[in-house]
């Protein structure tokens, strides 16, 4: 599909106006941006698995998985059926630096920050409840697929 079939396509699933249509096809970087992410998402998933789960509210353990598009939206037939935002929110700056890469030509999964984060409770020890810590990184889609209705 050609630039143009994709931009038209983008601003028609967001409810774009015409005028909001030729804003976005008149700027370079939004528009490389959907093209880049559009030609991302038919490869990739963005996986965020449990590595440590203490004393979790939301009851998450390690290997539990949350499955995202490469835009950022969580995947929810691919998640634990609770979601807790302290944990969520904190996808949202790696979720970001993978976009980035993915615009760029880059692989996804090379980001060097953020590569791992912890859910916003600081833990038991520290006054909190618990605590999880989780690792993105970037999965080629057809290998998840492959992998089975988990992803395992």
């Amino acid at each position: 599909m050609d630039r143009t079939e994709l931009l038209k396509r983008f601003t028609i699933h967001l409810g774009y106006s015409e005028a909001q249509a030729a804003a976005l096809a008149a700027d370079e970087p939004r528009a490389r941006f959907v093209e880049a992410l559009g030609t991302a998402g038919a490869e990739y998933l963005i996986l965020a698995e449990v590595l440590r789960a203490e004393n979790c509210n939301s009851g998450y353990v390690p290997g539990d998985r949350f499955v995202l598009d490469v835009a950022g939206n969580l995947i929810s037939k691919r998640c634990p059926q609770r979601l807790c935002v302290f944990l969520v929110s904190q996808l949202a700056l790696p979720v970001a630096l993978m976009n980035e890469r993915l615009c760029a030509g880059l692989e996804p999964s090379g980001i060097f920050f953020m590569r791992q984060v912890h859910c916003l409770d600081t833990g038991a020890a520290c006054k909190g409840y618990g605590g999880v810590l989780v690792e993105i990184s970037a999965i080629r889609r057809r290998d998840f697929l492959k992998a089975g209705p988990d992803g395992k």
